[in-house]
C-alpha cells in the first residue's frame, strides 16, 4: 500500500544530489597505489549514481577506522556532499571496521536500510545472510550508507537506496 504523504514528499525531493563514494579495502588500496584500479564495487556505485546524481568525491582507502573517520570529516567539511556511500570493510574479520566506525559517529541511525538489506539478502542467500552487515545513518547533516564490498551486495544495496536518495536528502535539509 502506497503512502500519499510519502509520494508528495518524493515529488518535492531533489532529483539530483551530490554524492561521495568511499571503498574500504586493504588489497584494492594497494592496487590503487600501483595505478591498478580494480574497484569493481566502487565503479558500480559511481556508474549508478552518475545516471541522476553528481559524484563530488571518490576514494579507495585501507580498512582503517581513523582514516575512514578523517575521510568522512574531509567530505563533510570540504565537499558539498549530501550522501556518502561506502562499500567494503563490513565483514566479521578483525580488519573489518566500517560498521563499528560509522555507528560511533552517527547522529541518527536509519535501521531500516540494514534490515531491508538483510531481508533481501536472506531471500537470495538463505541463512548465509547472517554475515550481511549494512547500515545507514546521518552524520553532520550528511546521509551515510554503508554496504558490503561484493558487487552483488552493492547492486542489492543500490536497488534499495537509489529510489529514496532525493527523498532522504529532502528530509535532511528541512
Amino acid at each position: 500500500m502506497k503512502s500519499k504523504s510519502m509520494d508528495e514528499h518524493k515529488k518535492k525531493a531533489p532529483k539530483s544530489v551530490n554524492c561521495a563514494v568511499i571503498t574500504l579495502s586493504d588489497s584494492k588500496y594497494n592496487d590503487f597505489l600501483k595505478q591498478d584500479n580494480n574497484d569493481i564495487s566502487g565503479g558500480i556505485i559511481k556508474d549508478a549514481l552518475s545516471e541522476k546524481h553528481n559524484i563530488v568525491f571518490y576514494s579507495i582507502i585501507p580498512d582503517d577506522a581513523e582514516l575512514l573517520y578523517s575521510t568522512i570529516n574531509q567530505i563533510t567539511e570540504d565537499h558539498e556532499a549530501d550522501v556518502i556511500i561506502t562499500t567494503g570493510g563490513t565483514g566479521i574479520g578483525p580488519r573489518d571496521i566500517t560498521i563499528e566506525t560509522l555507528k560511533e559517529i552517527f547522529d541518527k541511525e536509519l535501521n531500516g536500510f540494514g534490515e531491508i538489506f538483510r531481508y533481501e539478502s536472506y531471500k537470495e542467500l538463505g541463512t548465509g545472510a547472517i554475515l550481511s552487515r549494512a547500515t545507514a545513518g546521518v552524520y553532520n547533516g550528511v546521509l551515510i550508507v554503508s554496504m558490503p564490498g561484493s558487487p552483488n551486495a552493492v547492486n542489492l544495496g543500490l536497488k534499495i537506496v537509489l529510489p529514496e536518495l532525493g527523498h532522504l536528502v529532502k528530509h535532511l535539509k528541512e
